[in-house]
């Protein structure tokens, strides 16, 4: 081909430039006037060398812009170490747990705790099929609050990889489990409302599968037998805002209605209290609440709202601890851990602690 005939861009110069060549380590030695060796040394923090050598070492790297390769590492050390990611809630909508505060966290949460230990995460969408999966190089996967009879967690087990998720799988073999005592947050949550003067509350959940779900409904309905207490339950088909505060405006139509208000699914807390307010009630003169959020929107909220958390970012750090743990051996592994929910009081549930 002549140059006149060479396929030209926009600027006149030639298209398809080669990419620059990677560089290796050979090419840092050289230029920092090293051993490979010693450079390699440096690099990976090994080997008896001078905090000069090692930092000129790491430095040139750098600048060079030299990159490991990955692929050799993973081929020398017969691992991937990628690890699935998947919430299993929202199996219609796959994407969207990342508008939730508590899912945001705990995702962001976990693929930071993941990639300090070396670990790199796969989002999965809810739902996902076994052809999506099967041919990546997974060494475990975690499944965040998988719906009850989750068919992944069968299929993942069945194919011998690790599954990682809250104490529905407990004494599952191959799997490992993280999560919180519900049915003392839900006891906690519900018999501060009482304390303040709220003794007939009503409960706004999911209408979910989730065993976090299950056990807020159990635990809800044994208070309210305990207390005799009507059992006021309204449910919440969809996630959103939308669907949540309309929830919490036919919960508080209940006539009579109730004189408190755990809120399970996930809300603006501003919004719950513009939604009672539209209704003509006062916050916490005519109904106390108490919501499980993470949104830190909660404090700022007029009256500021009380919340319980889920420690998702705890969940995060227990739950790659314990998957490192089973991954790379090197002592016993317990089969799960049970962390306690955070509630913290605030002007909405009528008093502060």
């Amino acid at each position: 081909m002549t140059t006149r005939e060479r396929p030209e861009g926009h600027d006149g110069q030639s298209r398809g430039r080669a990419a620059a060549p990677r560089v290796r380590l050979v090419d840092v030695a050289r230029e920092a006037g090293l051993s490979k060796t010693t450079v390699s040394a440096a690099l990976n923090g090994t080997g008896r060398l001078s905090p000069a050598v090692r930092e000129k070492a790491v430095e040139t790297a750098r600048r060079m812009g030299y990159r490991p390769n990955a692929t050799a590492r993973q081929l020398r050390a017969g691992r991937a170490r990628l690890i699935g990611y998947v919430v299993g809630e929202f199996a219609g909508e796959p994407w969207t747990y990342l508008d939730s505060p508590y899912f945001a966290q705990l995702t962001g949460a976990t693929a930071a705790a993941a990639l300090r230990h070396g670990y790199a995460l796969v989002m999965l969408p809810a739902g996902t099929l076994q052809r999506e999966w099967a041919d990546l190089p997974l060494e475990a996967v975690i499944v965040a609050d998988p719906v009850e009879g989750d068919p992944l967690v069968e299929d993942l087990l069945a194919a011998r990889i690790p599954v990682f998720s809250d104490a529905s799988v407990a004494d599952r073999p191959g799997a490992h489990w993280v999560d919180v005592d519900t049915g003392a947050a839900v006891r906690e949550s519900l018999d501060h409302l009482r304390e303040g003067g709220a003794g007939r509350p009503a409960l706004v959940l999911p209408d979910s599968t989730t065993r976090f779900h299950r056990e807020v409904l159990a635990a809800y309905r044994d208070w309210c037998a305990r207390h005799g207490a009507d059992d006021l339950v309204t449910l919440v088909g969809e996630p959103g805002n939308g669907p949540a505060v309309r929830a919490v405006e036919q919960a508080l139509k209940t006539e009579p209605r109730p004189d408190g208000l755990f809120v399970v699914a996930e809300a603006s807390p501003p919004l719950l209290m513009d939604a009672a307010r539209r209704l003509g009630l006062a916050v916490p003169g005519d109904v106390r609440v108490v919501c499980v959020s993470e949104d830190e929107s909660a404090a700022h909220a007029d009256p500021p709202v009380s919340t319980l958390s889920l420690r998702p970012a705890d969940v995060a750090e227990e739950g790659i601890a314990l998957l490192v743990s089973a991954l790379e051996g090197g002592g016993s592994t317990p089969a799960g851990v049970l962390l306690t929910a955070r509630l913290q009081v605030r002007a909405s549930s009528g008093h502060q602690s």
